[in-house]
């Protein structure tokens, strides 16, 4: 059987074959090696376009990342061009996928992660690829993944066309493009079969809204079961509505990184990189007033520390600060007990443990506001912190008897701590989230479409939810296990049972004003709805009813015995956690 040959290229067998592009391997009998060869479907159609390919291949090919694989060569053989890579780069993911046909989903995460780190830097440099397919991505023996073909599927353009000015438009719609068809191959290594039974995912694109009519979402047959947060990411970014897709590979690759590494570490992903800005800007910005009228005498008594306490309520930056320094300062004096039974949650014990000095010193060391926030990030902290501020009064309101009203308020904004700290310092990811969270345009197939859930939407831009954020700088605090447990917010799709103890009585209190004031920010028509849902989720557990809850939403109208006269869920047998509850605890 004769040789086939592509000048001087020996072709051994044809690696890929799509609607854009091919891909050979083959046998450089001038350099001795194997080559993979990338080349357009189409020939370029007259000479400038021959150019005007070799020009953009080879500036391409000047672009060099580590997740981008070297050039061999750029080059034609009769006016068709190619691009040329090392075959001892590894094999493709098509092959891989066909020696292991169902990787672990946290190996297919970090082969994507991969891809998309090299794909972002090669379009912030002004290039595209065009035709991402399984066998675009490289992987050598230690899971190492390189990009080939960068500008070898460009667009065939009339003759007579102006490249420079078509070529920007191309590069930016392509690259949404680029990003689309990495969540497509996502899908394909997650779910371990073709995309709409299609090999050829240009093929999948041009079959998805708005260009067709299919909707692609990660089924539930998997071969391997799928945490929800991966599953998230992969469907926003085959979203059926195009506006809720990753636009950018930078966006794609921060979400999927971050659950990368926080699935593969206890603190791992965007964790870290809050807890580095905790250290470099602090937590929260302080809106105090007025502290140092406070701290101008050299004593403390109870009437001063009950004043002085209702000060820094009022400022939850300080609030928050008090907190972390007290319980920070136990654990270091060896006071701290493992399952928290040593942690200070009552406002005024901590200033009392402090000492104005100290109250002082925690105030000086906040930055004012807004800190570093621009004006319209920092009033959607602002908003932010009022509705927690509104879910502390109404949890005091809610409270089984007692228990102490400061330590309910402390709960209901350390509920709330992941979505505060994502306002101030990611406020960018925070307003992706709350775009996410708007329902889609309705059509005639799904005419009332659902809007996704924060869970949701925080695991598609975090790659982890905002109760982990809040948990992980809680326990970078040193605050104890019960108190970890306390500010867990009851999950929106678990039934709620009655109170297993005095810490779940405050913790599911907490959690019903949380989702009341959630509900009040539903549109006019949905509210009285969500308030009147909220409350039948807790009532049992909690015995409230809508009276009680109206009341707590509308203090002007509550009766100065309510809360005394609703049921006491907690009553039973005070114990040390009673006692601290209800302030009346220490170290």
């Amino acid at each position: 059987m004769p040789l086939r040959s592509f000048g001087r290229f020996e072709l051994r067998s044809l690696l890929s074959k799509s609607a854009r592009s091919l891909i050979w391997r083959v046998f450089d009998a001038r350099h001795g090696q194997e080559l993979m060869l990338c080349m357009p479907r189409d020939k370029p159609n007259s000479a400038p376009a021959l150019e005007h390919w070799v020009r953009m291949a080879q500036a391409g090919a000047r672009v060099q990342h580590p997740n981008l694989a070297p050039v061999f060569e750029v080059g034609q053989v009769e006016s068709w061009p190619y691009v040329a890579y090392d075959r001892g780069l590894g094999e493709t993911l098509d092959e891989r996928l066909a020696r292991q046909p169902a990787p672990l989903p946290l190996d297919a995460a970090g082969w994507v992660a991969q891809l998309l780190e090299g794909l972002a830097f090669a379009h912030e440099a002004g290039h595209a690829h065009r035709d991402l397919q399984t066998t675009s991505l490289v992987i050598d023996a230690g899971d190492k993944v390189r990009l080939i073909g960068l500008e070898v599927a460009q667009e065939v353009f009339p003759a007579t066309v102006d490249f420079n000015t078509v070529t920007r438009r191309a590069v930016r719609e392509s690259a949404e493009e680029d990003v689309l068809c990495v969540g497509l191959l996502l899908n394909r290594i997650l779910s371990g079969r073709l995309v709409l039974d299609e090999s050829d995912l240009q093929a999948v694109v041009q079959q998805m809204q708005p260009n067709g009519r299919e909707i692609v979402r990660l089924g539930w047959e998997t071969p391997h079961p799928i945490a929800d947060p991966l599953r998230a990411i992969c469907n926003r970014a085959t979203d059926r509505q195009a506006r809720q897709r990753y636009h950018l590979a930078r966006s794609f690759w921060r979400a999927l990184d971050g659950w990368r590494q926080a699935a593969s570490h206890d603190d791992g992903g965007p964790i870290v990189l809050l807890l580095d800005r905790l250290q470099r800007i602090g937590h929260l910005p302080t809106t105090a007033t007025g502290i140092h009228r406070f701290t101008a005498g050299s004593g403390l008594e109870a009437q001063h520390a009950s004043a002085l306490s209702e000060l820094v309520l009022k400022d939850m930056a300080l609030s928050l600060e008090l907190v972390r320094r007290v319980n920070n300062a136990l654990r270091q004096s060896g006071h701290h007990s493992a399952d928290g039974g040593g942690t200070v949650l009552n406002m005024q014990r901590a200033i009392q443990m402090l000492g104005l000095d100290g109250v002082q010193l925690a105030a000086n060391g906040l930055k004012p506001w807004p800190g570093p926030l621009q004006p319209m990030a920092a009033e959607m902290l602002r908003q932010l912190m009022a509705r927690v501020t509104k879910a502390g009064q109404v949890a005091q309101a809610l409270r089984p008897a007692g228990y102490d009203a400061e330590v309910v308020q402390l709960i209901t904004v350390m509920q709330n701590l992941g979505r505060l700290l994502l306002q101030y310092h990611f406020p960018d990811d925070a307003q992706q989230i709350r775009q996410l969270m708007l329902p889609p345009e309705p059509t005639e197939e799904l005419p009332n479409p659902a809007a996704m859930s924060e869970q949701a939407a925080a695991y598609a831009v975090l790659g982890c939810d905002l109760d982990a954020l809040g948990a992980a700088v809680a326990r970078h605090w040193g605050l104890g296990d019960e108190l970890l447990q306390m500010i867990r917010r009851q999950p929106l799709d678990a039934a709620v049972h009655a109170a297993r103890g005095d810490a779940d009585a405050i913790r599911l209190t907490c959690s019903l004003a949380n989702e009341l004031i959630d509900a009040l920010a539903l549109p006019e028509a949905k509210r009285r709805q969500g308030v009147e849902a909220a409350t039948r989720r807790y009532a049992k557990a909690l015995g409230v009813s809508l009276r009680d809850v109206m009341e707590a939403l509308n203090p002007s109208a509550q009766q100065p015995a309510t809360v005394s006269e609703r049921s006491d869920v907690a009553s039973t047998s005070p114990g040390s956690l009673r006692e601290r509850l209800s302030g009346r605890g220490g170290s």
